[in-house]
């Protein structure tokens, strides 16, 4: 009779356990796939903050510009991600709608 209580315990324990893990994994993935895809000359965030340029990379380190003409080497774990110069249409459009706009003030 006790197993019987318990069970639900187990199983919701048991599905607790197998969701946390999956989310691990699939952030371990990410961390994996970003490493590999580091190339010379990409912009990266290291997990300290710092805006880097790479200019080498190696199995475990890579070397980043963080100013023109000063090179630091880096463990690759901590490059937390790559940078992205994308332009995003919408936020131009915010502030040319943002810019444009007059307010009444009823005088």
């Amino acid at each position: 009779m006790e197993f019987v209580t318990l069970l639900p315990l187990i199983v919701i324990l048991g599905a607790f356990m197998f969701f946390a893990s999956r989310r691990q994994r699939k952030a371990m993935q990410a961390t994996i796939d970003l490493h590999e895809s580091l190339r010379v000359g990409d912009r990266v965030h290291t997990t300290s903050g710092l805006q880097a340029t790479i200019t080498n990379i190696t199995d475990d380190h890579v070397d980043l510009e963080i100013a023109p003409g000063v090179i630091t080497t880096w463990m690759k774990l901590a490059i937390r991600d790559k940078v992205t110069d994308d332009f995003d249409e919408s936020d131009d459009e915010v502030e040319t709608t943002d810019s444009d706009t007059t307010f009444d003030t009823g005088r």
